[in-house]
């Protein structure tokens, strides 16, 4: 009997080692980033031993950073009535309140997780540690107070030190990214993640030669390690869309690895997203909505794929299916709807409503500007990305359409587009309002916002002259003679300023003549010999203006 408790013990040992080893093989493959694998064998352990408490954790942990947190909950609740390491679980439930915004909620549950600790214990706070970092609402700071506690304990314990890179590197505290990451790597010679991520701050400021000479150190060291090419990949499309004479073959790099990257992973559905992100981030439409479609076929459950088809519908020209597809995903309210979503919304529903023959579908357009307001909303920076749609109508000479998108893409400072929306904004407002009464209390509103954005650009821009002459067109609409002369004269005067090359240009001379006309027209009631003396300014210039001649023989 003795011996067969003994033998029993011993085979419980021996399911203890199987599974830390599991547990340990599982986050292997999750720093790899194969999620399926370590999900298979965390669930493997579950089955086998329903009272770990640790692989709850750890598995609830992967389908939250996945945004799956019906799921991560299910298995954190289980570990809390695990009876192994169970307190873990309070860590992730934590997260799931700091991602709700719910501080309090989420502190409470941290203290459950750390009341037992015990005084040589760091596994919690580093968990801890991780939760302020990657969760939805990130605390770097405090993150970092969690992180320093495992210091205290074991100053040369790796995953402490690569989380604290990691939370300093959300912070923008590079310096102390930097030393944490060569820290954990110095630790932990094994631990990949470290070295990578001195890449990666690399190509966060943009040495991006460097930090691809930082990722082939590792993939000397691992050929195998799967996340340094989604890293390269990344690097690549960057330095080429900041060095446009790289583009197209640092472009095919980035494919190039980022297709290395996925072959290392499972080819998981999840893996398969991640490849769908890349192929937004590169442009590649026509790949996007084949992948999007192999998804649907795969799995018509995961909600986020409907995402990656309507933004390739819109892009490959099929408008019903990207409106049905985005309207479909928004309108969960379990899904996490982004800037982007509204804005390739929004602009499906303007495709629609706006053909080539310049008819306007008005109810399609103005949902469509909804739409984009809701995603400006939500991501101001997206008015970066409205400009070239702006153009396309502008192009179609639609341009209150036009108008109406670049009132949004105008409408933020910090965008780098700034200045040029602004002029766009301007010139579509004129002509919108070309051939309407100015007596109007719309179109004199209207031509006040297109002055206003040429005051803008010459804030931005001081030197840009055309702004001054688009004043005084609007100033002509408007019937307000000292908005014309003092435009028109200010426009004159900087192009006289630059010499006989530029104000003798055929183009230029024309809208020198138009101002000296103008002008004139504004004088012809107040002050004849002013008025004269400008068509005649005109009449040097181009003797045979019929409008200039006709206008001093009326004078005269």
């Amino acid at each position: 009997m003795n011996k067969f408790k003994i033998f029993s013990l011993a085979l419980v040992a021996a399911g203890s080692v199987a599974n830390a080893q599991d547990i340990k093989e599982a986050k292997k493959a999750i720093d790899a980033e194969q999620f399926q694998k370590a999900k298979t064998l965390l669930k493997s352990i579950i089955k086998a031993k329903p009272s770990d408490g640790e692989a709850n954790f750890v598995l609830g942990t992967v389908y939250l950073n996945q945004s799956v947190v019906d799921s991560a909950k299910i298995y954190f609740l289980n570990g809390v009535e695990a009876s192994d390491k169970k307190n873990l679980n309070y860590i992730g439930l934590g997260q799931i309140d700091l991602d709700n915004k719910n501080t309090a909620a989420a502190q409470a549950n941290f203290a459950l997780a750390t009341k037992d600790m015990k005084r040589k214990d760091v596994d919690e706070y580093i968990y801890i540690g991780k939760a302020y970092t990657n969760s939805d609402n990130p605390d770097y700071n405090s993150a970092i107070a969690s992180l320093k506690k495992a210091l205290a304990i074991e100053p040369q314990n790796a995953n402490a030190l690569l989380a604290i890179g990691d939370a300093y590197y959300g912070a923008n505290n590079q310096n102390e990214a930097y030393k944490a990451y060569r820290d954990a790597f110095t630790a932990d010679p094994s631990l990949l993640r470290a070295k990578m991520q001195l890449g990666v701050l690399l190509k966060g400021a943009k040495s991006y030669d460097e930090a691809i000479k930082s990722f082939n150190e590792v993939i000397a060291l691992n050929a195998n390690y799967g996340p340094v090419y989604r890293e390269l990949a990344e690097t690549y499309y960057k330095w080429g869309r900041n060095k446009p004479a790289t583009a197209k073959v640092n472009l095919q790099n980035a494919i190039t690895n980022y297709e290395k990257y996925l072959s290392l992973t499972d080819y998981s559905l999840d893996s398969k997203m991640r490849h769908a992100d890349f192929l937004i981030l590169v442009k590649d439409y026509k790949s996007l909505e084949t992948v999007a479609n192999k998804m649907i076929a795969e799995d018509k459950v995961n909600p986020r794929i409907f995402r990656y088809l309507g933004y390739a519908a819109y892009e490959n020209g099929n408008v019903d299916v990207a409106i049905k597809s985005l309207e479909d995903y928004i309108k969960n309210p379990s899904n996490k709807v982004i800037g982007s979503d509204y804005m390739y919304l929004g602009l499906a529903k303007i495709k629609k409503g706006t053909n080539a023959e310049g008819l306007v579908d008005q109810a399609s357009f103005d949902s469509g500007i909804a739409n984009i307001k809701k995603a400006v909303e939500l991501e101001p920076l997206v008015v970066e990305e409205l400009g070239d749609y702006g153009k396309e109508l502008f192009g179609k000479k639609q341009w209150a359409q036009a108008a109406a998108i670049y009132e949004l893409s105008s409408s933020n400072s910090e965008s780098k587009n700034y200045l040029t929306d602004n002029v766009y904004y301007g010139i579509a407002l004129y002509y919108a309002n070309l051939d309407k009464k100015a007596t109007s209390p719309e179109v004199a509103a209207d031509l006040a916002k297109a002055d206003a954005a040429f005051d803008r650009v010459l804030v931005a821009s001081p030197s840009y002259d055309e702004a001054y002459l688009y004043k005084g067109r609007i100033g002509n609409l408007l019937e307000k003679e000292d908005q014309i002369v003092k435009n028109y004269e200010t426009y004159v005067a900087n192009i006289t300023a630059k010499g006989a090359e530029e104000s003798s240009k055929p183009a230029t001379v024309k809208k020198i003549v138009e101002a000296y006309n103008s002008i004139g027209a504004s004088y012809a009631n107040t002050d004849k010999v002013k008025a004269v003396e400008y068509f005649n300014k005109a009449l040097a210039l181009d003797p045979t203006n019929a409008y200039a001649s006709q206008s001093v023989k009326a004078l005269k």
